[in-house]
């Protein structure tokens, strides 16, 4: 009875504070989660009780806002209630936050549908037993605060540990995502074929780590897509791919996929309104996901027909009368395959902080390939603390120091572009994570 008694007293603080922020005009997306769990620990306990259905986390290094996005938007497009942390805030408050804000005692939802944190995924699971985890991938990211990929997956096999019966969806062309199916039930994803009929084409100057196999032997590779990506064997113990539940082939065109999905011996097809093998990935494990929750071909490409992008997630909007396309880089893999999107004939910014929330270890930027730039028809403006880091790595990236213009302040950045180029050109917002807030609000 107490317990219950301070879950309602922590919710409606929480709901009280939400509205205060509003009223006061203040961002926000954590604040009431972080009242909520300081007036009662166990929050998210009595929260899974507003979850009639399944409880879904999507974690990994790239893609996880995309990708819960992508979940949350088929869900709800099919008719059902879903809590969802849209905004991305994924460690404990956040997460919080978001029950707080949505439920009400009289009101309950079919799905939780939440974006986590790899190195809070323990934390929640010792509040919330998951039905689902996606696993997206695994690449080197934020050195100073993950450490390297055998830290990062050892606390996600810890988190999958504290639940026996979670079924796993796995990037199964990722060679750690793969290996976390120990004691738990699984489903695989992956390509096949990867096909580009697109302006850019599958070649990357990014440094390519070798990655051994759990018996110590380098994996060896019979088709890599990117990263470590792609069909792995080792000669030593015969560890190799898994065959994939869903198998896909994909045509990537400049502003589209095409996915043909095997599952169970027929093939679906589905367009994906999103630029990049990356944002393929992130579109089949999202479908992965929806058939593994019982909806259909019809409902599932509905949904994608009217998904927009997620805040900064090759995000398109109008700035100032241009059209101006947002791709958050904040890692080597992640920026290299976005790099290989960007349209040279754009205006390109390109705004790097090293806050907290970025990583305050910013040699990233030598291992990804800014090569892919140095044919930039257009000025290359850099901006944020690191801009003057970014203007460097660009000249030893090949690109004339005439095409280089260093404007710290995002703001008069975005301004000096928009207002020194002609109504029909286009614009590139390349930020990382902090740089990208300061953008939204702008």
């Amino acid at each position: 009875m107490i317990k219950t008694l301070k879950f309602y007293t922590a919710l409606f603080s929480a709901k009280a504070a939400f509205l205060g922020l509003k009223l006061l005009k203040k961002p926000g997306t954590s604040y009431a989660g972080y009242i909520a769990l300081k007036i009662c620990p166990d929050f998210l306990s009595f929260s899974r009780k507003y979850i009639k259905h399944k409880f879904i986390n999507i974690t990994g290094t790239n893609g996880k806002t995309t990708t819960s996005g992508l979940i949350a938007h088929i869900l709800g497009n099919a008719g059902k209630k879903v809590v969802h942390n849209l905004k991305g805030a994924n460690m404990l408050t956040g997460i919080a936050n978001v029950f707080a804000i949505d439920i009400s005692p009289f009101k309950k939802f079919d799905y939780a549908v939440i974006e986590t944190d790899e190195a809070y995924l323990t934390k929640v699971y010792d509040f919330v037993k998951g039905d689902f985890l996606v696993v997206t991938n695994l690449f080197r990211d934020q050195l100073d605060r993950y450490g390297e990929l055998d830290f990062t997956a050892k606390i996600i096999q810890e988190a999958i540990a504290k639940n026996p019966d979670l079924k796993l969806i796995l990037n199964a062309d990722d060679p750690i995502v793969a290996s976390f199916a120990k004691n738990n039930p699984a489903v695989y994803y992956g390509f096949d074929e990867i096909e580009y009929n697109c302006r850019y084409k599958d070649e990357s100057n990014a440094p390519q780590e070798v990655f051994n196999c759990i018996c110590g032997e380098p994996l060896k590779y019979t088709n890599r897509f990117y990263a470590q990506q792609g069909h792995y064997y080792c000669e030593k113990c015969g560890y190799k791919r898994e065959k994939c539940d869903y198998s896909a082939k994909v045509k990537i065109f400049d502003d589209y996929s095409i996915l043909s999905v095997e599952h169970n011996g027929i093939t679906f097809e589905f367009k994906v309104n999103l630029v990049g093998l990356y944002n393929a990935y992130n579109a089949l494990a999202a479908i992965t996901t929806a058939f593994e929750n019982g909806l259909t071909q019809e409902k599932i490409q509905n949904a994608l027909n009217s998904f927009h992008s997620i805040f900064g997630r090759t995000e398109t909007r109008i700035i100032n009368g241009h059209k101006t396309l947002i791709q958050l880089i904040k890692n080597p893999a992640g920026a290299s395959e976005v790099l290989k999107t960007v349209d040279l004939n754009s205006n390109i910014i390109i705004a790097i902080n090293d806050d907290y929330a970025d990583g305050r270890d910013i040699s990233w930027l030598w291992d990804s390939d800014f090569e892919q730039l140095k044919n930039a028809q257009k000025l290359v403006v850099t901006s944020g603390i690191r801009a003057y880091d970014m203007a460097a790595r660009l000249k030893y990236a090949g690109l004339p120091k005439e095409k280089i213009i260093v404007e710290p302040d995002v703001k008069k950045a975005i301004k000096f572009v928009t207002g020194s180029i002609k109504s029909d050109e286009k614009i590139t917002i390349l930020p990382s994570y902090t740089a990208l807030l300061k953008i939204s609000k702008y």
